[in-house]
């Protein structure tokens, strides 16, 4: 009995519209940037005309990236609310992938802007195995004192102890497939932003990702017992926004690009596979094949890196000890470094920056559940 499991970062689905560009530069769109735009009810008008017109294209290019894992079931990061779940499912996937995904779930957490993790599922495995949905349980709730996991670097960073700890949520679905229990854990971590405290956005962001991955073990270990956890069936899927590993690129299109594969000293990836929890089987595949986002501030800072997960319990993992994933890669921009061997052929209609199905890449692996 196989389950095709997949995740995604599916990048801002929304179903309405965000006018804070208005006030905010950062949220600006960069063509509206080349405007005079004269007063916010005109800004209003143009950024609906924008987003319309550029949204075509990129749901389709999600909608193929989506078809191309020939998921059962996906996690999925970045979407609005079920209403927009529905509306993008049966406008875009349903004229893709026949019969489609009927169960969809979601639930509000805590990103300000509104989007928060989800899943969709077929009624049935490609081989025919009923997919149940069981329960739901919503985490986003949870505090650092609740946990016991508020520390002083924390607190450095302007952070109180009866704060949530999650950014958006953690998301706790039970199934069954062909009978055969499975619980996912659906996550998108702090991502990583701007410098502070003298540190870069990375470094000064990582100690609430540490306190998500702490508390996403925690509720698991509560779950089926600390010391049984890592003997049931279940996998974290999602986007961490850390990585133990970076391909650095050097070089340009006329001398050539030069890739080294650099270890990091901490990662929040580190608090849930240390001690054979449970284990990122993307790590299965060569060092140089990891990655599922390219990250650019300019020349002087590119790399690929695997930011997107599917951390399966050490029972499941296993079970599954020669599976390997796919990495879903021809939604990517133009711009992104592919190093030799690995170029794919793009979608249709693939920009330079977009349209793009995402910044992110579908990661997918089929599982044994028998």
């Amino acid at each position: 009995m196989s389950l095709r499991l997949a995740t995604f970062n599916v990048e801002n689905l929304m179903s309405r519209f965000d006018f804070s560009g208005y006030r905010n530069q950062l949220n600006e769109d960069r063509t509206l940037a080349l405007f005079d735009i004269q007063s916010e009810a005109e800004y209003r008008i143009l950024e609906q005309a924008r987003t319309i017109a550029q949204s075509d294209d990129t749901r389709q290019l999600t909608a193929l990236a989506i078809a191309a894992t020939r998921a059962d079931i996906i996690c999925m990061q970045e979407v609005d609310n079920i209403e927009a779940l529905k509306a993008f499912e049966y406008g875009y996937l349903f004229k893709m992938v026949g019969q489609g995904y009927r169960q969809k779930y979601t639930t509000a957490g805590n990103d300000t802007r509104g989007i928060d993790v989800a899943v969709m599922m077929r009624n049935e495995t490609a081989q025919g195995q009923p997919i149940e949905f069981v329960r739901m349980t919503s985490h986003a709730y949870v505090t650092f004192e609740e946990f016991g996991l508020f520390t002083p670097e924390l607190a450095t960073f302007g952070y109180l102890a009866n704060e949530r700890i999650f950014r958006r949520d953690c998301l706790e679905i039970d199934l069954r497939v062909g009978g055969a229990p499975l619980t996912l854990y659906l996550v998108h971590f702090k991502s990583m932003g701007p410098p502070r405290n003298g540190l870069d956005g990375r470094k000064a962001s990582m100690p609430l990702r540490i306190a998500e991955a702490q508390a996403v073990r925690r509720i698991i270990e509560e779950r089926f017992g600390k010391d049984d956890a890592a003997d049931k069936r279940w996998a974290i899927c999602g986007d961490l926004n850390d990585y133990r590993q970076r391909v650095k690129i050097e070089g340009d299109t006329i001398d050539g690009y030069r890739f080294e594969v650099v270890d990091e000293t901490r990662s929040s990836v580190d608090e849930l596979t240390a001690g054979g929890f449970c284990e990122n089987v993307v790590e299965r595949r060569p060092e140089m094949e990891r990655w599922s986002f390219y990250h650019t501030r300019g020349p002087e800072e590119r790399h690929l890196c695997q930011l997107d997960y599917i951390l399966l319990s050490k029972a499941l993992a296993a079970k599954n000890a020669t599976a390997v994933p796919d990495i879903i890669r021809n939604g990517q921009p133009w711009r992104t470094i592919f190093p030799p061997g690995q170029e794919v052929e793009r979608f249709p209609r693939i920009g330079w920056d977009r349209p793009k199905a995402s910044d992110h890449c579908p990661v997918a692996i089929s599982l044994d559940m028998a």
